[in-house]
């Protein structure tokens, strides 16, 4: 990653996620235009959890991205099939809880564990818009969306760790031969 990168990543995310934000209402006049508000701050969210990692050739927050997400997926989905409810809008007995909003917290907590601060203030904006955008577009109550959060939110902060600085494992080559120097600092 380069440096340039890095030190604008946070404005590059808070311009991204201010956009979607600010143009998703301005233009949500129904409940599905809300879902569909909602459908594309989560998945950027998602995209964004597993995808910044890769970007940065950083496997373990790749990994660590999955398994926050995967076991936010499993526990919301079983708490669905263990307690069916139905929607506000009436479509299905899926209401409780919040798998949109549970997904958009537990990226967010991931990226802001992996991140840092600035990014995962950013997320977490992003995620609450979408717990907002489900209630609005009727397919939550505020109780299923702030059990997604918390769902979401404790996977994420369980299931992630904070990169370390104290180690670096530096791959170099040259012309006339290659190696790995590991740098750690006590």
């Amino acid at each position: 990653m380069t440096q340039a990168f890095s030190a604008a990543r946070p404005i590059l995310l808070a311009c991204a996620a201010g956009a979607l934000m600010t143009a998703a209402p301005a233009q949500a006049s129904s409940e599905d235009d809300w879902a569909t508000a909602s459908d594309v701050v989560r998945a950027a969210l998602v995209v964004a959890a597993v995808g910044t990692p890769v970007v940065e050739e950083d496997w373990e927050g790749m990994r660590q991205a999955g398994m926050s997400l995967g076991a936010t997926y499993l526990v919301t989905e079983g708490l669905k099939q263990t307690f069916p409810t139905m929607r506000p809008d009436g479509s299905d007995n899926r209401s409780f809880p919040s798998n949109h909003t549970s997904l958009s917290f537990a990226a967010a907590a991931t990226i802001d564990e992996r991140q840092g601060r600035t990014a995962g203030i950013v997320a977490h904006v992003a995620a609450a818009f979408v717990g907002v955008a489900r209630v609005e577009a009727r397919k939550h109550r505020w109780g299923e969306v702030l059990a997604g959060a918390a769902i979401g939110g404790v996977a994420g902060r369980l299931l992630t760790t904070r990169p370390s600085e104290n180690v670096a494992i530096m791959p170099w080559g040259d012309t006339s031969g290659a190696g790995v120097t590991l740098a750690a600092r006590f």
